[in-house]
């Protein structure tokens, strides 16, 4: 039977959009392919790994009748990835095997069979729907989502906690060293939602979420359902559930100073550059930098165990206290790098506490960083 028949392009955007969350090595084989389920004239693409589970369907043309099977993913999208966009593609299946047939091309894959792929089992209890524009969730998740931690054993570190109040949307993302915040207010109000997304989940979705392209006449939306332990997006003709992670997240209000007196601000291209160039004669353990803070300017130094130094100076406009204070030098550069804007607010109080990072021209988002000893 000949599953589909369509130009290169269109299979290869279909299978892109659910096959990053595809692990190549798993306990179970088959989760390394991607479920094709033909119906009528639509073919529909699924992929698992137990706890994401991402479907999207296409109009290709093929054979009547329906059929499904499961294979290869990142096989098949290297396949379609070394031939030309407009190569019209047919794909084959016969018996355990797929052919796929480009021109003079023709390639057999095995495949296994559909029934043996572990479907997501879906909650029953979702909530009500609520639609949030793709672009503003893609730039909070962009704010924030270098704060997640990475494997962290107090495993509600390893996502971002997402709360939806009224008109307001904040995403919050700590490893325990430093915080961000991020927040937007919408035109529609939201039922109230306090959940932690999977780190997973969140590169995910800030893969495929979309910016509104220039001369849009709507903005597009994500349509977003909640369980106890489940959550549900559509958006872009793509279907994408996951599980939430389950425990309590840290009081992120009591983290965030509210009282620093003194306040720098500077170029964050400049800042950045000149913590891009400390950070080079930082040892690979030890990643710190010393700013000496003081009316009119910021220094900021650096050393290794060859005693080898770095030291810059940036002209500030600032009158308050004069102190100096260590920071890892990755945190910082992190928060600057994921900026777009031009300038950036550092809140300081003294050597001993954190700082506050801030952005002149984003009003919600707010950035902590632990200081360290130098």
């Amino acid at each position: 039977m000949i599953v589909l028949k369509a130009a290169q392009e269109k299979v290869l955007s279909a299978l892109q959009v659910v096959a990053g969350i595809v692990e190549r090595r798993h306990t179970l084989p088959i989760l390394a392919n991607v479920l094709i389920r033909k119906t009528g004239g639509s073919v529909e693409f699924t992929t698992s790994d137990l706890e994401i589970q991402v479907r999207t369907a296409a109009q290709l043309d093929g054979d009547d009748g329906n059929y499904a099977f499961t294979v290869g993913a990142k096989k098949l999208i290297d396949i379609l990835k070394s031939l030309p966009s407009d190569q019209l593609v047919s794909l084959t299946a016969n018996q355990a095997k797929l052919t796929l047939q480009a021109g003079k091309s023709r390639f057999t894959l095995q495949t296994l069979p559909a029934e043996d792929f572990p479907l997501v089992q879906e909650a029953v209890d979702f909530g009500p729907a609520f639609s949030v524009p793709q672009k503003t969730l893609k730039s909070l998740i962009g704010q924030v989502h270098f704060s997640m931690a990475v494997h962290d054993i107090r495993y509600y570190l390893n996502g971002i906690l997402f709360v939806a109040e009224g008109k307001t949307l904040t995403l919050v993302a700590t490893d325990g060293h430093r915080l961000a915040l991020a927040q937007a207010t919408l035109e529609v109000e939201m039922p109230k939602q306090e959940v932690i997304l999977p780190r997973k989940t969140v590169l995910e979705l800030q893969r495929l979420l979309k910016d509104d392209p220039k001369g849009a006449e709507e903005e597009q939306q994500i349509e977003m359902r909640f369980a106890g332990n489940q959550a549900k997006f559509n958006f872009g003709g793509l279907e994408f559930v996951t599980k939430l992670v389950e425990g309590k997240f840290p009081d992120y209000h009591r983290v965030i100073p509210k009282n620093h007196k003194n306040h720098i601000t500077l170029g964050r291209a400049t800042l950045l550059s000149s913590l891009q160039r400390a950070a080079i004669l930082t040892s690979e353990k030890f990643k710190g930098v010393r700013l000496n803070v003081s009316p009119g300017a910021l220094g900021i130094a650096s050393s290794n165990a060859e005693q080898e130094e770095a030291k810059e100076e940036l002209e500030i406009d600032y009158g308050g206290d004069s102190f100096e204070i260590g920071f890892n030098v990755g945190y910082l550069m992190d928060v600057l790098a994921n900026m777009s804007q031009d300038m950036v607010t550092v809140s300081l109080q003294d050597s001993n506490s954190s700082a506050l990072i801030t952005n002149p021209e984003i009003e919600g988002f707010k950035y902590v960083v632990m200081p360290m000893r130098i």
